[in-house]
């Protein structure tokens, strides 16, 4: 009885919170990703620090999937197509974080993330239509314009960035692996399985996928002060905490809106990058970031019935 109690204010604020605020949280620490990327040593490279940051979180996510035997349950009890499921989202989950890295490495941050961040609502709305998912609505389609236009104006209307084929599809390559992704664990939880449990599977999954990666990359950075501090931020907020969140909000989210909402991270990484790191932007940078967040509000708050 006594755990019972003490898990209902946890639920009560989760459902104070909604779906939607849930996914928005989410996207908020991700935002906090590039600006605490700049803190780590120099000869962290970008990859090596991905791979670092899902390995630490895929093996906590993991951690707290499996509490109580909910892992073992489900993987005790799941059908082939569930544990394709579960194969594919972790393909994904590790195939999203390491193109987009690459992609900017070969494109540049601005326009990686334009086309990555981009591209990545357009075809979660697409997939989840494709595998049964409900109707695109107006406003999902008003909103997702709204806030890809900001979203650019937001990256692009501050420095100028070379433009490169390869970059671009790998960009384009991150933002299908991530729908795809999405898709998947959305289609998961909505079935019945426990966010947690999905989650933990997915990223541990993920992570196993990845350690090769971070082993190649000569990780000696992690273990300098910053690097250990630089990885337990990534790997503990962005990505523990950043996907429970994500998963708690797709159990009342339909994935396609939750791909929009997400699109909060670049701005919260604007935002970050005025107050923090001291750079500026532009006038068409504040008139995307404006019409972002107005796109983002648009969708995220309830329409009435």
């Amino acid at each position: 009885m006594s755990a019972h109690r003490g898990s209902e204010p946890r639920r009560a604020r989760s459902a104070r919170l909604g779906g939607s605020g849930c996914i928005l949280l989410a996207a908020a620490l991700w935002g906090t990703t590039g600006t605490v990327r700049t803190f780590a040593p120099d000869d962290a490279g970008a990859v090596s620090v991905g791979a670092a940051r899902i390995v630490l979180g895929g093996l906590l996510l993991l951690a707290i999937g499996a509490r109580g035997g909910a892992l073992v349950r489900l993987l005790r009890t799941a059908t082939p197509a569930t544990w394709a499921l579960l194969a594919l989202g972790a393909v994904c989950a590790a195939g999203y974080q390491t193109a987009f890295f690459a992609a900017v490495d070969h494109t540049g941050v601005a326009t990686g993330t334009v086309v990555t961040i981009g591209s990545a609502p357009a075809f979660t709305g697409l997939l989840s239509r494709l595998t049964g998912g409900a109707r695109l609505s107006r406003r999902w389609v008003a909103s997702t314009a709204g806030a890809v236009v900001g979203c650019a104006a937001l990256v692009s209307g501050g420095e100028a960035a070379g433009i490169e084929p390869l970059g671009v599809a790998l960009a384009l390559l991150s933002g299908f692996a991530y729908a795809a992704y999405a898709t998947t664990a959305a289609r998961l939880i909505t079935s019945g399985e426990g966010d947690g449990v999905v989650m933990g599977a997915i990223f541990g999954g993920a992570g196993v996928l990845l350690l090769p990666v971070l082993l190649a990359s000569s990780p000696v950075w992690v273990a300098t002060g910053r690097g250990v501090l630089v990885t337990l931020y990534l790997g503990v907020v962005t990505t523990t905490l950043g996907y429970v969140l994500y998963g708690r909000g797709l159990r009342s989210t339909p994935v396609a809106t939750a791909a929009t909402l997400t699109l909060a991270e670049p701005a919260v990484a604007a935002v970050l990058g005025l107050v923090v790191l001291g750079e500026r932007l532009g006038g068409v940078a504040v008139g995307g970031l404006l019409l972002l967040a107005a796109s983002l509000v648009l969708l995220a708050v309830p329409s009435r019935k």
